[in-house]
């Protein structure tokens, strides 16, 4: 990611917290909408605490792009717990198409072409760094 890639994800998130509680339903709704099996991945019936959840990770890993270095441990260790809660690697772009989707929704015109270019290449990065490692547990299992 480019430093003015960072900076647009890092602004376009601050408009994001005021409607975090909205735009975690909306991203669980747009999740389910594109693919309705991914609902038993979530066993909680508070789905709002579930987009609690969400929300202060998407935080963490947008706050901490400028440093990658310092947030890809954390990073590393959501995916392997991802992966005891069934997630699988062919989920990560259903996901991103969420997001994608919800960012544009939540923040109407500001979600520009530039804004949506950076969006797409923090979630590939986070997403690579994920699958990778979940590719490394199950090769040492």
């Amino acid at each position: 990611m480019t430093p003015d890639q960072i900076r647009l994800v890092q602004d376009s998130f601050r408009e994001v917290v005021p409607i975090r509680v909205a735009a975690a339903a909306l991203f669980y709704e747009r999740l389910f909408a594109i693919d309705s099996d991914l609902r038993a991945l979530f066993p909680v019936r508070d789905m709002t605490k579930q987009g609690a959840k969400l929300m202060a990770s998407l935080g963490f890993v947008v706050h901490g792009l400028d440093r990658a270095d310092t947030i890809l441990p954390t990073v590393r260790v959501l995916a392997r717990r991802h992966v005891t809660y069934g997630v699988e690697e062919h989920h990560y772009p259903i996901v991103g198409q969420a997001l994608i989707e919800t960012l544009a929704a939540g923040l109407g015109t500001a979600f520009t072409p530039a804004v949506r270019e950076a969006w797409e290449a923090a979630y590939g990065l986070l997403a690579s760094v994920m699958i990778a490692a979940a590719r490394e547990d199950q090769l040492a299992a």
